[in-house]
């Protein structure tokens, strides 16, 4: 098996940071990789914040908390307080994928997202691809947090990855051949 299928193979959701933070070289390293990413029509619908301030993550984080508290379906609340109660699980570093809404956008945020992933295992780290980074911005306080991560004008949420050094690893989930069909 090559390295870029080890890789993906080997890749997991890390949900447990310790508090190391990333280099610059890495965080160069990754976003090289995340932009390499294809999209429709070449349209690159994503504008990347790279979130390190370690207060502005734990503020996003505690109003998420607040949010999921607050929520008529506790489901979401006690999975994150089950795994520590934390949103973004101590990660030191946040790439924030806003999207610019266009047709293919969530497609193609998806797909860069992936990249970060992949790029972030290979080179050790661990890595949690995170929808939940949207909460936060649904709140009373989204659009202040937007202000503070520059989300650029007419733009919203795509996704969010979450990356740092693991505090302990995992085996990646199971394949399921029950998910594929094969016409012939």
């Amino acid at each position: 098996m090559n390295e870029t299928l080890k890789t993906i193979a080997g890749r997991y959701s890390c949900r447990d940071f310790t508090d190391t933070p990333l280099t610059g070289e890495q965080i160069k390293t990754i976003i090289e990789a995340a932009l390499a990413a294809p999209s429709a029509v070449n349209r690159q619908p994503w504008h990347i914040i790279v979130v390190t301030d370690k207060a502005l993550i734990e503020e996003l984080d505690a109003e998420g908390m607040k949010i999921l508290a607050a929520a008529q379906d506790k489901t979401g609340y006690e999975r994150i307080m089950s795994r520590g109660g934390k949103v973004f699980y101590n990660a030191p570093c946040m790439f924030m994928i806003a999207s610019d809404g266009s047709n293919y956008a969530s497609m193609d945020c998806g797909i860069l997202s992936q990249n970060i992933a992949l790029a972030a295992h290979s080179m050790g780290l661990g890595s949690v691809i995170c929808g939940m980074a949207n909460i936060p911005l649904t709140g009373s306080r989204g659009e202040e947090f937007k202000k503070q991560m520059q989300f650029p004008d007419g733009y919203g949420f795509g996704i969010a990855v979450l990356v740092g050094k693991a505090k302990s690893g995992k085996a990646p989930h199971e394949v399921d051949m029950k998910k594929v069909t094969y016409i012939k």
